[in-house]
């Protein structure tokens, strides 16, 4: 039985739903259960905040179990990462949602704060900047992930960038197995893959090419032919 300050699922996607951002309702509760699953003073380390979406739904699982977040965003200047307006909208949404006491933000780049970084996370959750290089940097808080741990990767088979890193350093590797996805968030899991768990990887290459494909058609405006792949709306999938 839980108590009364226990949330749930349902409870979450309400403070989070009307937050911007870029993850579906499955993909939220798929973050949802793996917080769920850690215990007292075991941490998550969520690299891309934007607004906060993704983050109150790991905070709020995070604080029914007593675990806590960091939270790793430069909050730049730019269309797409919004500067330090989004920072303030960030804190607010935080806020309002009683995380404040869950919550760490480090307002940094996760690719200068890894070097310094020297503790261990319980959860890895990478939604940063999206291209090759970075990824493939940001890959690398993995490290401080024990056996078992999950890595959830957002954007993982609907990115060029993120995709690339993901076939270029974790397919052929020796660290991280893949286990599912909730549509273009993909769970790992740290421990030493086997053929079979790469080969899911490649399989997952024909959804990525459609993801790809759709956002062609969406730049051409050709978003009646992206509808015959399934795709409704304007925004690019994810």
């Amino acid at each position: 039985m839980t108590d009364s300050t226990t949330k749930t699922f349902e409870d979450a996607w309400q403070l989070a739903e009307g937050i911007k951002g870029w993850m579906t309702r499955g993909q939220a509760e798929m973050l949802w259960n793996a917080a769920s699953a850690l215990g007292p003073g075991q941490s998550i380390l969520e690299i891309g905040s934007h607004c906060g979406r993704s983050t109150v739904i790991l905070g709020t699982a995070a604080q029914n179990v007593g675990a806590t977040v960091t939270a790793v965003d430069p909050f730049v200047e730019g269309r797409l990462f919004g500067g330090p307006s989004t920072r303030s909208i960030f804190e607010g949404n935080i806020e309002r949602a009683g995380l404040n006491d869950v919550v760490t933000l480090r307002a940094e780049y996760s690719t200068q704060l890894r070097p310094q970084w020297d503790e261990q996370i319980d959860l890895l959750y990478i939604d940063g900047k999206h291209d090759y290089w970075t990824v493939t940097d940001d890959l690398r808080w993995a490290e401080h992930v024990p056996t078992g741990g999950n890595v959830l990767i957002h954007d993982c088979f609907s990115s060029i960038g993120v995709t690339s890193a993901i076939l270029a350093h974790v397919a052929p590797g020796h660290s991280l197995r893949y286990l599912d996805r909730s549509t273009s968030l993909a769970r790992f899991e740290v421990g030493t893959p086997d053929a079979a768990d790469r080969r899911r990887i490649l399989a997952q290459l024909p959804w990525w090419a459609r993801n790809v494909g759709i956002k062609v058609l969406l730049r051409a405006r050709l978003n009646g032919v992206a509808e015959k792949f399934g795709h409704t709306g304007t925004a690019d999938p994810f």
